[in-house]
């Protein structure tokens, strides 16, 4: 089939999905994957072009712009792997069809993505890239280990006003007067903001 026939024919089956109101989707088929094939891509685009235009709707761990072998040049099309698998849905409804430098690009799901093989000319850098893909790594969080409060009293307002830094500290703090409601009013011992 013609991709701009294909293009044209996922646009009407997300029509007809607002227009009849089912509980399922088309997108549904294909919630095990994270991957999306762009199409018609500008020659002249790199990796980093490409990732920029397709991270307004997630985080794009991993991307494969295919090139030729013997020149390196880009061919025009790639297959690009999301954080969330949702991302998929948002770039294929939104992205699909929409012109980049003059040229109509063709966005879809990918059910099975095969990595390439490994080639002799690939690196060590290419072939982690493969492996591993091109998220940031998580870094872990040490939890602040907490004794438990000497008063019963204690708040969870205390807690929290113990780990806030100084310099972090609001220009304004609470005060109570005789009725039950606190009342705010501006600390006027610290220095002012400056622009």
């Amino acid at each position: 089939m013609n991709p701009l026939t294909n293009m044209k024919n996922v646009k009407k089956l997300s029509e007809q999905e607002l227009f009849t109101g089912n509980k399922t989707s088309w997108h549904d088929q294909y919630k095990d994957s994270a991957w999306i094939f762009v199409g018609g891509l500008p020659y002249d685009l790199s990796e980093g072009d490409i990732v920029c235009v397709f991270s307004q709707y997630g985080e794009v761990v991993n991307i494969n712009l295919i090139r030729a072998k013997d020149t390196g040049k880009s061919k025009g099309y790639c297959f690009l792997c999301y954080e969330d698998q949702r991302s998929t849905i948002l770039a294929v409804d939104n992205l699909n069809g929409i012109k980049i430098l003059n040229r109509t690009l063709r966005v879809d799901h990918v059910a099975e993505y095969k990595v390439p093989k490994e080639g002799k000319k690939t690196d060590e850098d290419t072939k982690k890239l493969y492996s591993e893909g091109c998220a940031p790594k998580a870094v872990p969080v040490i939890p602040k280990s907490r004794t438990p409060p000497k008063d019963i009293r204690e708040t969870i307002a205390d807690v929290i006003q113990s780990d806030i830094k100084p310099e972090e500290q609001s220009d304004f703090d609470f005060m109570e007067e005789n009725t039950n409601t606190p009342k705010l009013k501006v600390n006027r011992n610290k220095a002012p903001y400056h622009i």
